[in-house]
């Protein structure tokens, strides 16, 4: 990915008329000559960016007793006993998915968790996942993988041949969306059968902005 390409598109999108709030900067790359019937053509990975999105990742806990201490690094803890009454509250179950951005799950009681949590978090793609590293087992350090999820995207296309993803926002450096942008392409890009052959574009854009064309 040619950085100055992103930065021109950044030093544009950054013309536009100021909002009261701070905008999103969000990637958008257009797939071609991928299936998205076949498995090994869709996208469905964890990836690190050098300087996170530009706000606190929310991570809850779904836990028993065991982890309970450890568990206090994260933003939100869910014990085992308070399963039951989310199963019974859809709402309640709604309302959790849409705080926290990641769920920390305790492997041996991941199917209470898939009881009580999957019929919501499954559609949002809210699960916790063993490829972010978020099953764990019942002794574990939850600091740092705390710490790493603060700077993890995850990068899907299964349904359509779009990614889009969330790589920082307005306030923050030039120089770290440009960062967090060039090593996202590299990363889709090597994870395409094709390589660079299956991106049709890849477009940069604010919130409430038009979309600029880096690719």
């Amino acid at each position: 990915m040619e950085k100055t390409k992103v930065q021109e598109a950044l030093t544009t999108l950054r013309s536009e008329p100021k909002r009261k709030f701070s905008q999103t900067v969000d990637l958008v790359i257009t797939l071609k000559g991928v299936d998205m019937k076949k498995p090994e053509e869709q996208l469905d990975f964890y990836l690190p960016i050098p300087h996170g999105i530009g706000r606190k990742v929310k991570i809850c806990a779904l836990i028993g007793p065991e982890l309970a201490e450890e568990a206090k690094a994260c933003d939100k803890i869910v014990m085992e006993a308070e399963f039951e009454g989310y199963a019974k509250d859809k709402k309640k179950v709604k309302k959790l998915a849409n705080e926290c951005d990641y769920f920390v799950a305790q492997a041996n009681i991941m199917p209470k968790i898939a009881t009580a949590f999957g019929k919501v978090f499954g559609p949002k793609r809210k699960m916790p996942n063993p490829k972010a590293g978020c099953v764990v087992p019942p002794k574990t350090l939850l600091k740092p993988l705390v710490d790493k999820l603060q700077k993890t995207i995850r990068i899907y296309a299964k349904e359509r041949p779009v990614v889009q993803v969330v790589v920082g926002n307005e306030s923050m450096k030039d120089d770290e969306l440009v960062e967090n942008i060039s090593s996202l392409v590299d990363q889709v890009v090597h994870h395409l059968p094709g390589e660079i052959n299956n991106i049709k574009s890849v477009h940069v854009k604010l919130t409430m902005s038009k979309p600029v064309k880096i690719l």
